[in-house]
């Protein structure tokens, strides 16, 4: 009996830290959580996992501690400007005391990283009523409706101000997207929730190439000065989608409509 729970429990350890490699080899930022048990852990604990932090945490506790006391000595000896936890972590190939693991470099992904890799984001937009237009590296489109989401932590203080929501930006390889840096959602959750688009991501730019017109598209459109545009922005004529200090965007049927 204890022979075979040996023989789970090493099973156990190196296929968790397989996909743990996910996280360290993309500085902190890939899932931290293989498929298996996401869905299991989020519905038991019902909050988002700090994939970065948690990484990190694991990083440390295999690395030479910033509190070192010969420190500074440990730096120079290495030509080291200043303490980094991912050069330490590559000086001892990831080796610790504590267990037999190591890092070694690879030159291709394994086919189980490539294949999870699908579910990635590739860009992400911010709509009217706090949602969120996802692309993903499969070719899947999705929308978000943050107020519909299952409660994770920190969906409240995104929903309720506006400066925090409008702060959205794509994570490392989109692996998350992250709010202010310090709130983030993982690729795979959003991919579960949200409502298929029938769109692609090249459908969007070929939408915004052929319908968007700059301020000097405009004027030549219009046959007018950049001051009679200005007034008819002012007068509310038109709308732009985007200002800018030199140049406004517009859609083009809004233009051509002034036309008429």
């Amino acid at each position: 009996m204890k022979f075979a729970w040996a023989i789970l429990r090493y099973f156990i350890i190196h296929y968790f830290f397989l996909y743990l490699l996910n996280v360290i080899l993309t500085d902190y930022n890939y899932r931290f959580l293989t498929y298996p048990f996401q869905d299991f852990i989020a519905a038991v604990s019902n909050v988002s996992f700090d994939a970065r932090q948690i990484a990190l945490l694991w990083v440390r506790e295999r690395i030479i501690p910033s509190g070192r006391q010969n420190i500074g000595q440990i730096l120079t000896n290495h030509k080291l400007a200043g303490y980094d936890e991912m050069t330490f972590l590559e000086i001892a190939d990831g080796r610790c005391s504590q267990d037999s693991i190591f890092i070694r470099k690879i030159d291709n992904l394994p086919r189980y990283a490539l294949s999870s890799r699908k579910q990635n984001l590739t860009d992400v937009t911010l709509l009217d009523g706090k949602a969120l237009l996802c692309f993903f590296a499969d070719g899947t489109t999705k929308k978000i409706t943050l107020s519909k989401l299952p409660y994770i932590e920190g969906l409240d203080k995104v929903i309720n101000n506006d400066l925090l929501f409008n702060s959205c930006t794509l994570g490392t390889d989109g692996y998350y997207i992250t709010f202010n840096n310090s709130i983030d959602f993982p690729s795979w959750f959003l991919y579960k929730e949200g409502i298929r688009i029938p769109l692609i991501h090249s459908d969007f730019l070929s939408f915004a190439k052929g319908n968007l017109l700059d301020t000097t598209a405009s004027c030549n459109i219009l046959e007018c000065s950049r001051q009679n545009l200005a007034y008819l922005t002012k007068q509310d004529y038109l709308q732009p989608v985007k200002e800018n200090v030199k140049s406004n965007l517009y859609l083009k049927s809004d233009v051509l409509r002034q036309r008429w």
